[in-house]
């Protein structure tokens, strides 16, 4: 995955222009679900029909998470914030101790965290044959665990494992959070401390700042000057087992410290968490799975994400490409819409396009409930064809 684009995001572009109030954009959406495919688009003998969904951090604060460029985002407000990247992760031990230290005291709260009303709806609008499948750049779970029907990809992955970067053998992220309370007492009992005082609960940014705590997304807690250098993991029960052949044919070894920590003497055995990092290449299946969702789909939902990064913001494009109508539901800018929306008529109702800037757990629900309404009721429910009347 490339590095996100940080830079300042343009003010959002509203389509159509009473979708500025969140009665508007409910209305504008429920349009662009409803109506039939385009003439504009692309002809394709596999598209569904459907809308495909591509979500974003935003669509999970609601369950308490943090995001990247909302308003209280990390971008926004810690300037100076760096994601660890692949290759520092692989080759570094004092920065896999820095990295598993944060994780290991944002987990708790990231897995006690549950889907939201916006995820929920998600779950009706697959249902009611609007959505057909949903990509995702979140690693919280949320979408498989809110609608196991629908199909989701996860395009960078998840935290719910790890994998083993030598031997590729998945362990649960539970187990590995015992291990590491196991081999780390003293951190065990500040995280239950910081747990039993409510320090991890606070979205406020003012009172995280007062505690000395930094959380960022996907887990994430950074406690400033704190000792990481003396954080233990362990290594990957498989490589342990069975120390596999390395790249160069040569034998690995697996070594343990004194209490069954990972040793940096050792030459295997290093366990990432399953996602896709800064610097690291999303699988070819799963690439490839994207792009397919998306020629198959009619149109395109974005909800909840800025597209800083060039994964999601790559597969708006390709939607563009085919002529598909384009809609994102997202607090603040998105990266190049401006070029989504070029073409889109001034008269267009929301059938060809939307673009508004209200909150998702808010607005998505409302949808569904319209939705409901124009399937209860066909007569009384104006939803005019995608118009055909391109300048």
């Amino acid at each position: 995955m490339r590095i996100p684009y940080t830079g300042p995001l343009p003010p959002p572009i509203i389509l159509p222009r009473n979708a500025n109030t969140a009665s508007g954009a409910i209305s504008a959406l429920t349009r662009f679900l409803s109506a039939p495919p385009s003439p504009r688009l692309q002809a394709s003998s596999s598209s569904n029909g459907r809308t495909v969904l591509l979500t974003g951090a935003g669509i999970s604060v609601a369950s308490g998470l943090a995001d990247y460029r909302g308003t209280a985002g990390t971008y926004t407000l810690n300037k100076t914030y760096r994601p660890i990247y692949y290759n520092e992760f692989v080759s570094n031990h004092e920065a896999r101790k820095r990295y598993w230290a944060r994780s290991f005291l944002g987990w708790t709260n990231l897995h006690k965290a549950r889907p939201n009303a916006a995820h929920r709806a998600v779950r009706k609008l697959g249902e009611q044959g609007f959505i057909g499948e949903v990509i995702t750049q979140n690693v919280d779970s949320f979408h498989p665990l809110a609608h196991p029907e629908l199909p989701t990809i996860e395009l960078h992955g998840y935290l719910r494992s790890l994998a083993c970067i030598h031997c590729g053998n998945h362990l649960p992220r539970k187990e590995f959070q015992q291990s590491l309370s196991r081999l780390n007492p003293a951190w065990a009992a500040f995280l239950a401390d910081m747990l039993e005082t409510g320090a991890l609960d606070s979205e406020h940014p003012d009172e995280r700042r007062a505690k000395g705590l930094k959380s960022n997304p996907d887990g994430d807690v950074d406690v400033p000057d704190a000792p990481y250098t003396t954080f233990r993991y362990p290594a990957c029960p498989g490589c342990l087992a069975n120390p596999p052949i390395l790249a160069d044919g040569s034998q690995s070894s697996v070594r343990l410290d004194a209490d069954g920590a990972w040793s940096p003497q050792s030459t295997a055995g290093v366990l990432k968490p399953a996602v896709v990092m800064f610097g690291e290449s999303i699988a070819t299946n799963v690439k490839l799975a994207a792009e397919r969702a998306i020629d198959q789909a009619s149109s395109i939902l974005v909800v909840g994400s800025s597209l800083a990064t060039y994964s999601a913001w790559r597969l708006v494009k390709r939607a563009r490409e085919r002529n598909m109508p384009i809609g994102i539901l997202n607090l603040g800018g998105v990266r190049g819409e401006e070029s989504f929306y070029a073409e889109t008529p001034a008269d267009n109702d929301g059938s060809l396009g939307v673009r508004c800037s209200q909150s998702v757990d808010k607005i998505l629900p409302s949808v569904v409930q319209n939705l409901e309404t124009l399937a209860a009721a066909p007569a009384k429910v104006d939803i005019p064809a995608r118009q055909e009347n391109y300048a």
